[in-house]
């Protein structure tokens, strides 16, 4: 597999945003919301491969905050679980 790249840039909103292809080539976003209530970012999947549009996922600080130590566990780990 080739080197994993992020590309990040803007919105035409002007958010912040970074577009990468997940391990199947399916085009995936990280993105901050637009939501005025709180800070959350979108992530996910934008299309698949067979053309399925949007997957993502809109998350709060609070739950990025509880995935930082799972992913870090599989990157340590090659694992989710303890």
């Amino acid at each position: 597999m080739s080197e994993f790249k992020i590309a990040f840039g803007l919105t035409s909103r002007g958010f912040g945003r970074g577009e990468f292809l997940d391990r199947y080539a399916a085009e995936c976003s990280v993105q901050d919301s637009s939501l005025a209530t709180e800070n959350c970012i979108w992530l996910g999947v934008d299309r698949t491969n067979n053309g399925e549009e949007s997957h993502r996922m809109h998350l709060t600080q609070e739950m990025a905050a509880a995935l930082i130590p799972v992913l870090q566990r599989f990157v340590d780990t090659g694992t989710v679980t303890a």
